[in-house]
Formats: structure tokens, C-alpha cells, sequence
């Protein structure tokens, strides 16, 4: 039996991915892989039978990602699986940002009692709450994977000019993006020109903590509106203020409340309910599931945040798999051990990422234990798992 902790509550679509050789649950000990949410592992006592944990969802700030790394524990998280439901916010999010229907509606709520008069009020008052538009507006998307793309090819479905802009445009993500969204090479040309500007990029805080600021603020168009269901992080809470308190922000909406935010002038904040949907949730865990068995049982890795993605079809009963760190000449010192016992290598993957890479071996028969112990201690290997 494979025990899998679950350290949030997940979905109960995960008892129709995993079969009964696992043991899925809350309290179980010695768990070979782990699935969460948003518990907060930084500190947290990591068994050390446990070689994977899945992310059900994007953002991955409340795992020490790096840390895992190193202890050979490979990490996942479900990109895309939440894209429609954070899409459909953001959409949302325009209209709330164009049409002051927050403010009406809180208004309305000052008017209970007066009876008959309600719609006499309503008339005399709705004048206050006059907003633009959206057909025709500038829409600029930062940020072209799973959400994003969704986020441009919506809008211009509802009548808006899209242009977007991702330096790490993958093809899949090229494929999926309508043709009529313009990409541009260059942020200024949606810090100057856009209407509305949403942010669709992962947070790091070693680079773009505080991405939207004073500086590009100054950029942009008088009377733009800001839309932040990314993360908190990536907008300066302080810069945004000053600007929506002047006008240069008209509204900036965000998912990520913070206390300076919350009533502040002209900024709404919701309660991070982009991924907070029934559907969102059961893709999320439904592929976070099949990306712990896969690993756990193939040792194919994809969607990994610490390491690289590696994986082929099995082609032998006997696999191997080991993490080891991306330095020259390691993969011949893996091989050569395995040729050494004259056992002979069928299929072979190796992938690397940064400082970390993975190799798969698919080998005729099983290596001797002296062997799998040679490999184990050759420098910068980290583990070595056999899958039979």
C-alpha cells in the first residue's frame, strides 16, 4: 500500500484517480508522496520516505521548492487546470473596473426602507455610478500561458483590441493565443497605449517583487484600470494607492487583499477567488493525482517547479531513476556503472533544468545492490530509485 498525505482538504475526485493500491488521506504516516493546497510547508518535518509532493494549483510560494530539491524531492503543480475559472474573474474584473457597479451596489444598500421612494432614489442617484464601456478598449495582457491566453482570446470575443506580451512564449502557448491578439516585444507599448492592463505572470521575489510601480504608472494612460489575479507581490501596494487616489489608476482590482488595500480609494479587492470554483478545483487535484502516480510509478516527471520534465514509455519491467544535479560528465559515470554489470540499457531520457537534472534508464534486468550503491555515491547524485 502507497500512502499519500493530504495536508488540505482536495477534492474527492481523486478517489476515482487513484487506485486501491493507495491510501489516500489526512493522517497518514510514512506518505511516499504528498498533495496540498495552500498549507504553508516552509518548517515543515518532511518524512523521509517521501519523494514527491503535488501543488493542486499554480503558485508554489508556500513550498521551499529549492530546499526539496536538494533533498531529492520532486515537486509539482497543475498550471492550466484553473485557467477558465481565473479567466472568467478576470473578465468580471473588467466590468467591475469600467462600470463602478461595486459602488452602485453598495449604494443601493443605503436606500433600504424608504419604500416607495426606492425607485424615485434610484433614478435621482444612478447618475453618480456612470462608467464606460469595454468594446472597443485597449486591452494589454502581461503574461501569455494558460490564463492569459484565455484572458486575450475572450476579450476579443466582447469587442476589445488585445495585445499581449510574454518574452517566454512557448509554442503551445503560441498555438492556443487567437491570431488577432498582436504580441509586442516591448512592455512600454502596453504601459502607454492600454486601456486596461491585466498581469498574468508567477511571482519571484528575487526579480519582480513590486513589478507594477511608480515608474510604469507614470507610463500609462490617465484613467487606466489595473487587474491583478496573479499574485499580491507583483504590484507596489503603496505606488498603486497614490496613484488611484490621484486618478491616474481610475480602478485597480486585485485578488490578493491587503489591509493598506482594503477600502482604499477606487481599489476593490476580492477574496482570492480566482481558482474558487468546484471545476477549478477538481481539475486541480485530478492532475495533481496523475502526476504523483506517473512518478510514482514510472518516474515520469512533468510539471515540475525544481525539476526538469523527463519522461518515456516503459519499456522493461526494470527502470531507473535518478535526480543528480546538472554537472559534465555524470551521465557517463551512470551508464558506465550499469555497463559495468553487463546489463544492457534498452531506453534512456536525461533532462536537465538549471541546477538539477533527471535521467531514465530502462534497463533488461535488475542491477546488483553494489552497483545502485556505486551510483548513489558518485558526486552529485541525490537519489536513485528503482521501479520494477
Amino acid at each position: 500500500m502507497k500512502n499519500i498525505l493530504t495536508l488540505n482538504s482536495i477534492s474527492k475526485v481523486i478517489n476515482n484517480v487513484f487506485d486501491s493500491s493507495y491510501n489516500v488521506s489526512s493522517d497518514v504516516e510514512n506518505p511516499i508522496g504528498i498533495m496540498l493546497r495552500s498549507f504553508k510547508m516552509q518548517g515543515y518535518e518532511l518524512n523521509k520516505n517521501t519523494i514527491a509532493i503535488a501543488r493542486a494549483g499554480a503558485g508554489v510560494n508556500n513550498i521551499p521548492c529549492d530546499e526539496y530539491a536538494k533533498q531529492g524531492v520532486v515537486v509539482f503543480n497543475t498550471p492550466g487546470a484553473n485557467a477558465n475559472a481565473v479567466k472568467e474573474l478576470v473578465i468580471a474584473s473588467l466590468l467591475l473596473g469600467s462600470r463602478k457597479i461595486v459602488d452602485a451596489i453598495k449604494w443601493v444598500d443605503t436606500i433600504k426602507g424608504q419604500g416607495e421612494e426606492v425607485s424615485k432614489l434610484v433614478e435621482k442617484g444612478k447618475s453618480q455610478f456612470v462608467g464606460g464601456e469595454i468594446l472597443g478598449k485597449k486591452l494589454g495582457v502581461i503574461g501569455l500561458g494558460a490564463i492569459g491566453a484565455n484572458v486575450a482570446n475572450c476579450a476579443l470575443g466582447l469587442g476589445m483590441e488585445v495585445i499581449g506580451y510574454d518574452p517566454f512564449l512557448s509554442v503551445n502557448a503560441a498555438l492556443k493565443l487567437s491570431r488577432h491578439v498582436t504580441v509586442v516585444k516591448d512592455l512600454d507599448e502596453i504601459f502607454k497605449t492600454c486601456d486596461y492592463i491585466t498581469i498574468h505572470i508567477p511571482y519571484i521575489a528575487s526579480s519582480n517583487k513590486g513589478f507594477i510601480n511608480a515608474g510604469n504608472i507614470r507610463q500609462m494612460k490617465d484613467g487606466v484600470v489595473i487587474i491583478n489575479c496573479a499574485r499580491g507581490e507583483l504590484v507596489d501596494n503603496a505606488d498603486i494607492i497614490k496613484a488611484t487616489e490621484s486618478g491616474k489608476v481610475a480602478r485597480y482590482i486585485v485578488d490578493f487583499p491587503a489591509d493598506e488595500l482594503i477600502g482604499a480609494k477606487n481599489v476593490i479587492c476580492i477574496p482570492h477567488l480566482g481558482a474558487s470554483t468546484p471545476e477549478a478545483e477538481d481539475n486541480c487535484a485530478e492532475m495533481a493525482a496523475k502526476e504523483l502516480i506517473d512518478y510514482i510509478e514510472n518516474g515520469n516527471i512533468t510539471n515540475s517547479v525544481n525539476y526538469p520534465s523527463c519522461s518515456m514509455p516503459r519499456t522493461t519491467d526494470v527502470r531507473l531513476v535518478i535526480l543528480h544535479k546538472n554537472i559534465s560528465n555524470i551521465l557517463a559515470q551512470i551508464t558506465g556503472a550499469v555497463g559495468k554489470e553487463r546489463i544492457n540499457i534498452e531506453n534512456l531520457s536525461n533532462q536537465s533544468k538549471g541546477d538539477y537534472a533527471v535521467t531514465i534508464l530502462d534497463v533488461e534486468k535488475e542491477i546488483p545492490s553494489s552497483s545502485l550503491a556505486n551510483i548513489s555515491e558518485l558526486e552529485g547524485v541525490i537519489k536513485v530509485r528503482v521501479i520494477k
